[in-house]
């Protein structure tokens, strides 16, 4: 029950514009063949955003070292500060940990996607 909650509060104020921003991202990294891996990341992000509360993460770097690193070097460490950042920022407030949580979650799958599955 809390996490249905959670999901609705998320989804109402930002979940549904995040996740639009990341599916639109992957729709235009997916056009170049070379950008399909990429884009097939971030609609990973889209389905974590949309309803991040009861998901589990789990990272696994060692399937896609390579492709890990080109997202860490490219994407990843600004995308991974960013979710720090909100992360930090929610959890100044008790009312706000929960939401640090999931952004904190969403920090480890800004540095290493690929390989990545969400339960």
């Amino acid at each position: 029950m809390l996490a249905f909650l959670g999901n609705i509060i998320w989804f109402i104020f930002g979940g549904a514009l995040m996740a639009f921003i990341w599916f639109i991202l992957g729709l235009l990294l997916s056009i170049t063949i070379l950008g399909i891996p990429f884009g097939m990341q971030c609609f990973k992000f889209a389905r974590l955003t949309l309803f991040p509360f009861g998901k589990r993460l789990e990272t696994h770097f060692d399937k896609h070292p390579i492709m890990n690193l080109i997202w860490a070097l490219l994407f990843g460490w600004e995308l991974m500060i960013a979710h720090l950042i909100l992360f930090i920022l929610c959890s100044i407030t008790i009312v706000g940990i929960p939401f640090g949580k999931q952004w904190f979650k969403m920090a480890m799958l800004a540095l290493i996607p690929f390989g990545a599955t969400i339960r």
